[in-house]
């Protein structure tokens, strides 16, 4: 009989990572990444105005007060994502949006509730200091700058940073794919009719979900009827998309336990007493040329979940 260390240390012996490759940032919500993601550009990307408002040379309206209001005309208007080059001269206003980039020769952006929100002409109640309602370049993120360290968690203010860096990808292991089969003759599928001797299959089910729950991609198969031959089938036409398979049933030592019938001659398979109760009989390998892994649970329904939480997730 193993100890539960000893099964699951099998078990990571016989398991590995998979490869990453680029995915797309918002599929890759939950998972690592695999690498130092550096930023290629800074941010802002330019230098921005912080306020609706009025870009100025500070100098012009230094002595601006409710009392003494500069009056300056307006010369153009600048919206967000505007890519007209823009310049001021002296005594001049332009009325520019939030985000907006900052024309050449202004150093201040006046907001608008300190003017008089003018058109032709702008009256402004208030001085402002060089660098005023300003976003300069590069005052969050410079180029070249650690953005996120490998081995890092991707939630949504990750993803949302990425994004405005210009990532639209990032390099990442992909979920695996887990392929769940369930065995019993008497199984039937929710929802359906249940004969007299007969129950429904709540363990693909219950798997399907903890595999979900733990960011895996979960092929629920469903249960196949208590034969060798047509667990080996349902398990060969299922490899294609799987990086795992797990299976509930079978491997006690009943008369139908075709889980262990079935996979005992491939020689790939080994199946245990394990040292925990409930989730004693256990069997762990790897199935045909793709070498797939494979976990066999027990098929009571606390037991499975007891030995996925142990040794699968």
């Amino acid at each position: 009989m193993l100890t539960v260390e000893q099964h699951l240390e099998t078990i990571l012996r016989g398991v590995g990572p998979l490869e990453p490759y680029d995915q797309p940032i918002v599929e890759s919500l939950g998972l690592p990444i695999h690498e130092d993601f550096i930023s290629q550009h800074d941010l802002p990307r330019f230098d921005n105005s912080a306020m609706d408002g009025y870009a100025v040379r500070a100098q012009d309206v230094t002595d601006a007060s409710r009392n003494n209001p500069v009056t300056l005309p307006v010369v153009g208007e600048i919206a967000a994502g505007s890519a007209r080059p823009f310049a001021i001269s002296a005594g001049t206003a332009v009325k520019i949006m939030t985000g907006a980039p900052i024309p050449r020769g202004a150093d201040a952006v006046i907001p608008l509730e300190a003017t008089d929100q003018g058109n032709a002409r702008v009256v402004i109640y208030k001085g402002a200091p060089v660098g005023a309602c300003i976003r300069p370049r590069a005052t969050d993120v410079k180029t070249g700058d650690l953005m996120l360290p490998a081995g890092t968690v991707l939630g949504p203010r990750e993803v949302g940073l990425l994004a405005s860096l210009g990532a639209g990808r990032v390099r990442s292991r992909p979920r695996p794919r887990v392929v769940i089969i369930s065995t019993g003759t008497e199984l039937r599928e929710p929802g359906g009719h249940l004969e007299y001797d007969s129950i429904f299959d709540g363990n693909s089910f219950m798997l399907a979900a903890a595999v979900r729950s733990v960011g895996a991609i979960a092929y629920r198969v469903g249960a196949v009827d208590d034969s060798p031959k047509a667990f080996r089938r349902m398990l060969s036409d299922q490899l294609v998309r799987a990086d795992l398979v797990v299976t509930s049933g079978g491997i006690s030592k009943g008369d139908h336990d075709v889980v262990k019938e079935a996979l005992a001659p491939l020689g790939t398979v080994k199946f245990s007493e394990v040292a925990m109760q409930p989730g004693k009989p256990q069997g762990f390998g790897t199935v045909f040329d793709e070498q797939t892994p494979i976990i066999t649970l027990p098929g009571n329904a606390v037991s499975a979940y007891v030995s996925f939480e142990v040794f699968v997730m």
